[in-house]
């Protein structure tokens, strides 16, 4: 699609910000009104659109994107995005550890342990881990605490953990990430730190590194729209 407009500017609009294009505010892809929760996520849109060329490419504008998603999406299913979220609870990929070799049984309990020592510190949501792939049941007052937690968050931080609760398998890393516990290198690192041991004894992997940079860059933009989603943040 073409450059259509030439100024951009952002406007309070109810109990959000409204971003113009020449004066019309924008759409979202299911024609809904594009209304912001802060005046910092607003401005950033604003930046993504004033920075387009002649040609608009939607995939340069992730905070656009995340935008649309939360209004066209995670605000009409909110009872889903949230089961969908709180479902790693069970198969968080920080709960499931290996017996061998010992050096890497090591290192997970020493880079991923910490975590969920931190998650049950600050959040009262204490994970079960266990060596192997055959599912366990998490504890009942655990799978509430995670619950509770992720209901407490608007839409708009809602669309941001979702995509970084599946894009590392881990909710427990997700909510590290969301209170800013750990940053998003760390967060990465130990989303694939089985890959990235496996790189280490065997050699570098062009198709693992590319994929590993792909969620980095999707997480800090994640990161980013959380951050700016929050009201006084």
């Amino acid at each position: 699609m073409n450059r259509f407009y030439e100024n951009v500017e952002t406007v309070p609009e109810g109990d959000g910000w409204a971003v113009l294009l020449d004066g019309k505010s924008i759409k979202t892809p299911a024609k809904q009104s594009l209304i912001l929760p802060t005046i910092g996520l607003a401005e950033r849109v604003a930046q993504e659109w004033q920075e387009q060329d002649k040609e608009i490419v939607p995939l340069s504008m992730p905070l656009t994107r995340f935008a649309n998603a939360t209004i066209d999406r995670t605000r009409m299913m909110r009872t889903d995005v949230i089961a969908q979220i709180c479902a790693y609870a069970q198969s968080d990929v920080l709960c499931y550890r290996v017996d061998e070799p010992a050096d890497f049984v090591e290192r997970q309990m020493a880079e991923w342990q910490p975590i969920l020592d931190w998650l049950s510190a600050s959040r009262g949501i204490s994970l079960r881990v266990t060596a192997g792939i055959v599912q366990i049941d998490q504890d009942r007052s655990a799978l509430e605490a995670v619950k509770n937690t992720v209901s407490a968050l608007n839409d708009f931080a809602l669309t941001g953990l979702h995509s970084v609760t599946t894009g590392f398998g881990s909710i427990a890393l997700g909510l590290a990430l969301a209170d800013g516990h750990i940053d998003c290198e760390k967060a990465v690192t130990l989303a694939t730190l089985e890959e990235i041991y496996q790189m280490e004894i065997w050699g570098e992997d062009s198709e693992t590194i590319r994929r590993h940079d792909e969620l980095r860059q999707e997480v800090l933009n994640a990161d980013q729209f959380m951050t700016l989603a929050v009201p006084g943040a």
